[in-house]
Protein backbone atom coordinates (compact mmCIF):
# COMPACT_ATOMS: atom_id res chain seq x y z
CA UNK A 1 0.00 0.00 0.00
CA UNK A 2 1.66 3.49 -1.20
CA UNK A 3 2.48 5.41 1.59
CA UNK A 4 3.22 9.38 1.07
CA UNK A 5 7.45 10.12 0.98
CA UNK A 6 6.77 13.92 2.53
CA UNK A 7 4.18 15.44 4.47
CA UNK A 8 2.02 18.16 3.42
CA UNK A 9 2.63 21.74 3.84
CA UNK A 10 0.18 24.07 6.15
CA UNK A 11 -0.70 26.06 3.16
CA UNK A 12 -1.90 23.25 1.33
CA UNK A 13 -3.67 21.40 4.09
CA UNK A 14 -5.13 25.08 5.29
CA UNK A 15 -6.24 25.63 0.93
CA UNK A 16 -8.02 22.40 1.23
CA UNK A 17 -10.10 23.37 4.27
CA UNK A 18 -10.73 26.67 3.01
CA UNK A 19 -14.46 25.63 1.91
CA UNK A 20 -14.95 23.34 5.18
CA UNK A 21 -16.64 26.14 7.19
CA UNK A 22 -20.51 26.06 7.90
CA UNK A 23 -22.64 28.72 6.99
CA UNK A 24 -25.91 29.78 8.59
CA UNK A 25 -29.04 27.90 7.12
CA UNK A 26 -31.75 30.18 5.28
CA UNK A 27 -34.99 30.95 6.57
CA UNK A 28 -37.64 32.34 5.25
CA UNK A 29 -40.90 34.09 6.29
CA UNK A 30 -44.18 32.49 7.51
CA UNK A 31 -46.58 33.90 5.31
CA UNK A 32 -49.82 33.73 7.78
CA UNK A 33 -47.76 34.41 11.26
CA UNK A 34 -44.43 36.33 9.35
CA UNK A 35 -42.46 34.65 12.10
CA UNK A 36 -38.93 32.92 10.73
CA UNK A 37 -39.12 29.26 9.68
CA UNK A 38 -37.21 26.75 7.56
CA UNK A 39 -38.27 26.27 4.01
CA UNK A 40 -40.56 23.89 2.87
CA UNK A 41 -41.67 23.06 6.12
CA UNK A 42 -44.41 23.57 8.50
CA UNK A 43 -44.26 26.24 10.56
CA UNK A 44 -44.16 25.43 14.28
CA UNK A 45 -45.56 28.86 15.38
CA UNK A 46 -49.12 28.32 14.00
CA UNK A 47 -48.62 25.06 12.22
CA UNK A 48 -49.44 26.54 9.02
CA UNK A 49 -48.06 25.35 5.66
CA UNK A 50 -49.10 26.73 2.11
CA UNK A 51 -51.27 28.71 3.40
CA UNK A 52 -53.64 26.06 5.02
CA UNK A 53 -53.11 24.67 8.73
CA UNK A 54 -51.30 20.99 9.04
CA UNK A 55 -51.33 20.62 12.49
CA UNK A 56 -53.11 21.79 15.73
CA UNK A 57 -50.15 23.72 17.59
CA UNK A 58 -51.06 24.28 21.65
CA UNK A 59 -51.20 28.02 22.70
CA UNK A 60 -48.41 29.69 24.72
Amino acid sequence: MPNPKRRHSHQRKNTRRAHDALHAGSLSECPNCHERKLPHRVCPHCGYYREREVIDVPQR
